[in-house]
């Protein structure tokens, strides 16, 4: 009699914690990832981050944003989404000044926002997810440096409304800054449009400038250079690229492109949806105050995903690597 009754005490304490184990979550909650251009494989590789969370937390998670590079429709895209009273935001700030209005009218609604990506550090956002966009500019331009022997004219695709790209071009030129003999003879605004790097890199080759390397800090620039020099069948040139989508490691194999800097916009989409969901689930006392400057925050101000340089000597284990994390997905 006694094991009965001493089972059935058993049975009504662990009763209780087999409910805790079922879903925290209800059916209104939905979270939003925002972007500048949804139709970019680096875009798409951020979207199965975010799908896979969603799976994982068993809650919805949608992408919005533009097809095509546009930071005026990302902001109205933005204005759209807080409409539909969204459980958080993640958002990739296009133009940090043009979205940050955007931020703090969702953060006073109550709604948390993160930023991945690129950063609005001016508005009233809680943590930024993403690479240390400084220490990558450092990377590339030791490795260009190094690749140039020293010397040479340098041109450079960025977009100059981002803070991110800005803060990989200021890395670059204080690289460069340390070897009177490399130029920077161009920076080029492409616009976040690829036919506009093809179109610049045709016409530079076929005028025969003298260009010894070619900087891509975005993403959809050096898959095009690499398609020119391609083309044209000029060979020597430093190019060095930004993440991994696969014509970018093509050129890697094939040695028109030096090397590249890898992200991870799926690890920046994974963390930042489990982060927004820690929030909704444990709110923090205030979502207005300044925690940056709280040396007691219970959210960080940044959070490093890290970046990885990809040559030759390493490209087929990269690849090898992540379609095996892809496969067991």
């Amino acid at each position: 009699m006694s094991r009965l009754v001493g089972s059935l005490a058993l049975g009504l304490l662990v009763l209780p914690l087999l409910n805790c184990g079922g879903s925290q979550h209800s059916p209104d909650e939905k979270y939003f990832m925002i972007v500048t251009n949804a139709k970019a494989p680096y875009w798409q590789e951020a979207a199965a981050g975010l799908t896979k969370a969603a799976s994982q937390l068993h809650v919805r998670a949608e992408v919005a944003g533009p097809d095509t590079y546009d930071v005026k429709a990302q902001h109205d895209q933005f204005q759209d989404v807080l409409k539909q009273k969204p459980t958080g935001i993640l958002v990739s700030a296009g133009d940090p000044n043009l979205i940050k209005g955007d931020i703090d009218a969702a953060i006073s609604q109550g709604v948390p926002v993160l930023t991945i990506d690129s950063d609005a550090p001016a508005s009233n956002r809680l943590t930024f997810i993403g690479t240390d966009n400084y220490k990558a500019g450092l990377l590339g331009g030791r490795l260009a440096a190094k690749e140039l022997k020293f010397r040479g004219s340098v041109v450079i695709y960025s977009m100059p409304e981002q803070r991110n790209l800005n803060e990989r071009l200021s890395a670059y030129k204080e690289v460069f800054d340390n070897y009177p003999q490399i130029k920077i003879s161009e920076v080029v605004d492409v616009k976040g449009d690829p036919t506009a790097v093809f179109d610049k890199t045709m016409d530079l080759i076929e005028k025969n400038a003298k260009v010894d390397a070619f900087i891509c800090l975005v993403s959809v620039a050096c898959p095009e250079v690499a398609e020119v020099l391609n083309r044209k069948h000029v060979a020597g040139k430093v190019v060095v690229a930004m993440d991994t989508d696969q014509r970018t490691l093509e050129g890697i194999q094939k040695g028109l492109i030096s090397a590249t800097i890898g992200q991870k916009p799926f690890t920046m989409a994974f963390f930042g949806l489990k982060m927004l969901d820690d929030l909704h689930h444990h709110p923090l006392p205030s979502l207005t105050a300044f925690w940056a400057q709280d040396s007691l925050a219970q959210i960080p101000t940044f959070v490093d995903t890290g970046a990885t340089l990809i040559d030759q000597s390493n490209v087929d284990k990269f690849i090898q690597a992540r379609n095996s994390t892809t496969t067991k997905q």
